[in-house]
């Protein structure tokens, strides 16, 4: 199953997708939740309903669709840095012996079709494909062996990151540098799990202008998925809707001779086996 968020007069509310067009699942059975999040938390149950409901559910006219990034407000945005051998062997690093986390603000959120905006203050700006985790059940001290049953869904993402802040500010500045307003783009879609029965077997590419610029496998993770989940869940509480962005693989600007960045006009699409094509338009602040 396909979910999308769209935004109604009285907010932001969940649809499924069906044919091509879009169905409000809880007008369908009011069971369903109206709030992605709260759909998430129900678990496969919750999905289970939410499925039958968009089978019988009567498709929204075109006009009356305007669609927010998936998750609009997600309490968290995890990220993996190095998680490709074949990125690894690029970068010329060896592969972490533990997964290497960092995050990015909520509000760096940006959807399927929405610009990039590139800061005034970086001049270094670069792409990063990657596969994004969508938490259902929360919890903590998650075991690995349940893992994959606490994420809900998956959908492409986009690591947008200002170099020039990331790597050369005083102490580096991880952080800020991933955190630029619209530096996460995520979509086009959230495709449930039972869709993806092997995340670990996804061809990821990422095309700047067309031209592709990654092209790997998610079978070149280090660190699988449901290590990653456990890993993390070592120290935070997971919430329904959380993200995790999975690492990216090589092919990045910054590692390119001479470098690529990141232009006003530039069309990025990150595509993603099973789950479809991101794309967002670039423009300057």
């Amino acid at each position: 199953m396909q979910l999308v968020t769209y935004q109604s007069p009285t907010g932001p509310r969940v649809a499924g997708v069906r044919n091509g067009a879009y169905v409000d699942l809880n007008r369908a059975d009011e069971k369903v939740p109206h709030c992605i999040k709260a759909l998430l938390a129900q678990g496969p149950e919750g999905l289970r309903r939410a499925a039958a409901a968009l089978e019988i559910g009567r498709p929204m006219a075109p006009e009356d669709v305007k669609l927010t990034p998936a998750i609009p407000r997600p309490e968290k945005i995890l990220c993996v840095g190095l998680n490709y051998a074949d990125h690894a062997r690029e970068s010329g690093m060896s592969p972490p012996s533990e997964p290497v986390f960092f995050n990015k603000f909520p509000t760096a959120i940006c959807g399927d079709g929405q610009p990039i905006v590139l800061p005034r203050v970086s001049r270094e700006v670069d792409y990063e494909a990657e596969l994004v985790l969508v938490i259902g059940t929360g919890g903590r001290h998650i075991p690995r062996e349940d893992a994959l049953a606490h994420v809900a869904a998956y959908c492409c993402g986009n690591d947008v990151s200002a170099r020039d802040w990331q790597l050369r500010k005083p102490g580096g500045q991880w952080l800020l540098g991933k955190s630029f307003d619209t530096f996460a783009p995520i979509g086009p879609v959230l495709v449930t799990a039972n869709e993806i029965p092997d995340p670990g077997n996804l061809k990821v590419r990422l095309r700047l202008n067309g031209r592709v610029m990654q092209d790997s496998n998610t079978s070149q993770f280090i660190f699988p998925v449901p290590e990653l989940v456990a890993y993390v869940s070592q120290v935070c509480t997971l919430a329904p809707g959380d993200l995790i962005f999975t690492g990216t693989p090589p092919g990045v600007g910054f590692a390119r001779k001479p470098p690529v960045w990141l232009k006003p006009g530039d069309l990025l699409e990150v595509e993603i086996e099973r789950i479809g094509v991101l794309r967002n338009p670039v423009m300057a602040e």
